[in-house]
């Protein structure tokens, strides 16, 4: 089965300048709900906090239309710069924002730029205390920013927590996140192509996620907080976003389907 885990984290734009204009978030999450119905497929949507408070509108036509509700934490701290006590009451604020909107129990849980690496494994008690199942945290690659080299490419247990890690090919000799976002943009999409139809022969899911910002052309471009600073990948946060539902539209029509996490994790019970 060709299986796509698109994914969208719901968060507006963080950048270093504090006057900067934000994201028209709501138009934005409305051109992928769009697509998502002409295509007839539901999708799980991490979700801030803070903008499940700000757009209520927003996370209630996404339950309404039976998409997956997740966590990615209220206020899109990465871990590295949490603590388990701060970890928790901000993931409590986070499933109490969303309370008001789910339909069914809130499992799924994304760190902000998968920020879940080595170092950070004391989350999963954490998730596994306040009731997530699964996570989809953890880029296992080395990374300018985060990642977990070590983790391996295949869902596995942590704490009871399944964790299940961002897809990655190789390109250039990196192995790189092949479905998410700005490298979905800004890679050579032929090469994306020959990369998800490699993944469908070998049957496993394409493990990405996607931003409002991803589609966002119209945006003002300053210097992005997360990027540590690097002039290279915030010019990539910008490049081609005007081409990402065109390829996404390519991407479902040679036969991939989306799916959200809960029900695609029914398939890795022997994990």
């Amino acid at each position: 089965m060709k299986t796509f885990l698109f994914s969208i984290d719901l968060e507006e734009f963080y950048a270093e300048r504090a006057e900067f204009q934000r994201t028209p978030l709501p138009e934005l999450v409305e051109r992928y709900l769009a697509l998502l119905r002409r295509r007839e497929m539901k999708a799980t949507f991490f979700i801030v906090g803070e903008i499940a408070q700000k757009f209520p509108s927003v996370i209630r036509a996404l339950a309404a239309e039976g998409h997956e509700l997740a966590c990615h934490t209220f206020d899109h701290i990465p871990l590295n710069e949490r603590n388990p006590d701060t970890l928790r009451d901000d993931l409590r604020r986070n499933l109490d924002a969303l309370a008001e909107f789910a339909t069914t129990p809130v499992q799924g849980f994304r760190a902000p730029i998968l920020s879940l690496g080595e170092k950070q494994q004391w989350a999963y008690e954490i998730l596994a205390e306040l009731g997530f199942t699964y996570s989809s945290s953890v880029l296992p690659a080395k990374n300018p920013l985060h990642g977990w080299p070590g983790f391996g490419l295949q869902p596995r247990r942590l704490h009871g927590v399944l964790e299940v890690p961002v897809t990655l090919s190789p390109f250039f000799g990196l192995e790189v996140p092949v479905g998410a976002g700005t490298y979905f943009r800004c890679l050579p999409f032929g090469s994306i192509q020959r990369r998800f139809t490699d993944h469908a022969e070998a049957d496993t899911a394409i493990v990405g996620y996607f931003h409002p910002y991803d589609i966002d052309t119209a945006q003002e471009r300053v210097m992005s907080r997360g990027v540590g600073g690097s002039r290279l990948l915030n010019t990539l946060l910008y490049f081609n976003r005007g081409g990402t539902l065109r390829r996404l539209e390519s991407i479902l029509d040679a036969g991939f389907r989306i799916m959200p996490y809960r029900e695609f994790l029914p398939t890795l019970a022997h994990v």
